[in-house]
Parts: structure tokens; C-alpha cells; sequence
């Protein structure tokens, strides 16, 4: 075998999708396990693990990830929430990478988010930080480095990221700063995804796919794998699936040299 399968999926702490009444559909894991077992994939990149408790609670350990942990056996993985914050909305949080190699030089960084003020349900209130982490593994007998990050939807604040470009220039700096063969996936929540993808251009990063839409929400291509020129997608596809409101994005690569 001469590639390696990469999954990304916001899982949206296994709440399913229901076209009526999405805020309101039941959260069940069987169906993102089943949804992430259908994939076969080498890395598996999941966004929103968990679902934020009131008060900014952080259970520990974190129960879906656990659970994730153990009914997915022969991979490796870690996870990490936000920093704690007792600003947090009922949305999902945490970052969780799970790799078949085993998974060694982690990292976590914060991703700070800019004070606009905005207002959910009748209260005024600005946005938490956001996340990347990383490690590396390896596939095919060779090191691989892999990033996941989620950041904060500035749509939703009436803003963008263009305009706040802060945590986006923090993940380019961790791209430009990797030389061997390195992922990059996530939730970007960048609706004008062009501009995204210009900008890590400029640090020698792709992203597998840039047409479909990943979100059932907005017609927004949110999701990505971005990669440098020591791989190479080979194929790639957006699957829907009711087991999130986001897609998974899936694509498999080789080595180039």
C-alpha cells in the first residue's frame, strides 16, 4: 500500500442532524462511531467532541472522547479542550486526533479571539478562545506531522477573519514553521473560504477541495484539509451524513519524494 487515508469531521458532539428541528436532535455516538468506522481511515481530525456544560464546566475526563477511545482500538490518540471559560455557549468544543501510528511531540496552542461584543439570547457577551493541536506520527515508514484546529466563526459576529485575522495568522505561522510533510484539517469557519486558502498558499499549504460545501447550515465550504508539496492527494471526497451538521471530508495521499 502506498497511500494513507485521512479523515476530517466536526462531529458535533454526536448530536445528528434532523432537517426540521437540528437544535433539537438527539445526541447519539453510536452514529458518529459508525459514521467514523465507515472511513477506514489512517488519521482520523475531530472537532466539537464534547458539548460545553454551563458555567464553562470542563468534565475530565471527557466523556464522548473517552468513549471514542475505547471503541476505536489500534489507534493512538489525544485530546484537548479550550482553555476554560465560563463564557462558553451550549455549542461543541475539543480537539481530538486519533492516528494507526503512534502519536509522539504533541502540541496545543491557544488561539486567542478579539473582545466583539455580540448577543445570545438577550444577553451581551464576547467569544471564547479557539484551539490547534498537533503531534507527529508515522505513516509508511515515514514522519508525518498533523494539525487540527477549530476557529471562531466571525460570520456569526456580523465580522470575518479577513478583518480579524489573528488566529489565522497564528495556525500560518505553524504551517511556515513545518518543513517535513505536514496536515493540516479542521473546522475553519471561514465562509469566504478563498481568502483562507490564498493565505496559506503563501506559506506552500493546498487544501484537497475547495467547491463542495461541508456545512448543511450555510451553503459554506468550512471544513478542510490543507497540506505542503511533500504530499500529495491522490483522490478525495465530501460525504454527507446525519450524523453532524458538517461533512467528512476524506482524502487519501502519497509521499512525493
Amino acid at each position: 500500500m502506498s497511500t494513507f487515508r485521512v479523515l476530517q469531521f466536526n462531529m458535533q458532539f454526536g448530536q445528528i442532524w434532523d432537517d426540521t428541528y437540528p437544535d433539537r436532535a438527539p445526541i447519539r455516538l453510536d452514529a458518529t462511531l459508525d459514521e467514523i468506522r465507515a472511513h477506514n481511515a489512517d488519521i482520523i481530525l475531530l472537532q466539537e467532541v464534547e458539548k460545553a456544560l454551563p458555567g464553562g464546566v470542563q468534565l475530565k475526563p471527557p466523556p464522548n472522547y473517552m468513549r471514542l477511545h475505547a471503541e476505536l482500538p489500534g489507534y493512538d490518540s489525544w485530546f484537548s479542550y479550550p482553555r476554560a471559560d465560563p463564557r462558553e455557549l451550549p455549542f461543541g468544543l475539543g480537539l481530538a486526533i486519533f492516528s494507526r501510528g503512534t502519536l509522539h511531540g504533541h502540541l496545543r496552542m491557544d488561539l486567542p479571539s478579539p473582545p466583539i461584543e455580540f448577543e445570545f439570547f438577550g444577553k451581551k457577551t464576547t467569544p471564547t478562545d479557539r484551539l490547534l493541536i498537533g503531534a507527529y506520527t508515522t505513516m509508511l515508514g515515514r514522519e508525518v506531522k498533523i494539525l487540527n484546529t477549530h476557529l471562531l466563526a466571525f460570520f456569526m459576529l456580523n465580522s470575518s477573519s479577513t478583518a480579524n485575522p489573528f488566529q489565522r495568522n497564528l495556525v500560518a505561522e505553524q504551517l511556515a514553521d513545518s518543513h517535513g510533510p505536514t496536515l493540516l484539517a479542521g473546522d475553519f469557519n471561514v465562509s469566504k473560504h478563498q481568502t483562507l486558502v490564498a493565505q496559506f498558499a503563501e506559506t506552500g499549504y493546498m487544501t484537497v477541495q475547495q467547491t463542495e460545501i461541508t456545512w448543511r447550515r450555510r451553503p459554506f465550504v468550512l471544513d478542510h484539509i490543507f497540506h505542503n508539496s511533500q504530499l500529495r492527494c491522490v483522490q478525495h471526497r465530501v460525504v454527507p451524513t446525519p450524523a453532524s451538521d458538517h461533512h467528512c471530508l476524506v482524502a487519501d495521499f502519497e509521499f512525493t519524494k
